[in-house]
């Protein structure tokens, strides 16, 4: 019985020291944290970031998206004001275009049947006591060869160039009454020609090409009906070029030499614009 009592009082005083025992805990300060053992600072698998850098990855992440799409809005503007721009000068190509073939039908209405077969004449208000040649008579463009004369058949090739602007297919009126002049260059049409020649060239767009066949009309055929008109189409030319200047000058020139021509009244309400 004693002996009972002697190992009962053994595990009673025992017991507290096997609970502490059983849980050892051991701690230690990490930037004034107490840590419990097995443990790390910047918690389990997260490779050693630190709570701070996890919230400062998703900000930065943030600020990037941010500027790309700021940069992407920049390009859009750009563009759109690039596709503007593109659009206003294909309306104003437009335009032009519209007005050229709107100017042309009106020569045409104005010219009437007997435009297909006008021969050269003198131009209205010009002084032609000074020439040397016939009045009637222009002068053939150097270097020009010329078949025999055959005024039927001249008139046949010159109303079919003519007919092929009234259809508007300017390429073959274009080739036509070029060559019509090469093979006609002193034919009674040949004034008419060099100057509807002008007129197809303005229709297509080729300033260049136009101010080049309205220039020849008063060189080669410096007595023509056609010059003044020449005149003013060139000037028209000029201007759609950017030739403000020189523009205004052929606008007076025509004016001052050929005052009673149906150019010079246009010449005038250019100039007064």
């Amino acid at each position: 019985m004693l002996k009972y009592r002697h190992a009962l009082t053994f595990v009673a005083l025992g017991l507290p020291l096997l609970a502490g025992a059983q849980v050892p805990v051991v701690e230690y300060e990490s930037g004034g944290a107490v840590i419990a053992p097995g443990y790390s600072a910047s918690g389990p698998g997260n490779g050693g970031t630190s709570a701070g850098g996890e919230a400062a990855a998703p900000s930065s992440a943030q600020g990037m998206l941010f500027m790309q799409l700021q940069q992407m809005q920049g390009e859009i503007a750009q563009l759109r004001g690039m596709l503007e721009e593109q659009q206003n000068q294909i309306q104003r190509l437009q335009q032009e275009g519209l007005e050229r073939y709107q100017d042309l039908d009106q020569r045409l209405m104005n010219a009437g049947p007997g435009a297909t077969s006008t021969p050269n004449s003198p131009a209205a208000g010009a002084d032609a006591g000074g020439s040397s040649s016939s009045p009637n008579r222009d002068v053939a463009p150097a270097g020009a060869s010329s078949q025999s004369a055959d005024p039927e058949k001249e008139k046949l090739y010159y109303d079919a160039a003519f007919d092929l602007i009234k259809a508007k297919d300017f390429d073959k009126a274009s080739q036509a009454f070029t060559a019509f002049l090469r093979r006609y260059p002193e034919s009674r049409y040949a004034g008419n020609a060099q100057y509807w020649l002008g007129e197809v060239n303005l229709a297509q767009g080729d300033l260049q090409g136009a101010g080049q066949a309205f220039a020849k009309v008063s060189q080669a055929y410096p007595q023509h009906a056609k010059v003044p008109d020449s005149l003013y189409k060139l000037a028209d030319v000029e201007l759609r070029l950017g030739n403000q200047e020189k523009a205004q000058q052929m606008l007076r020139q025509v004016i001052a030499q050929y005052p009673d021509s149906s150019a010079a009244q246009l010449a005038q309400r250019q100039l007064n614009r």
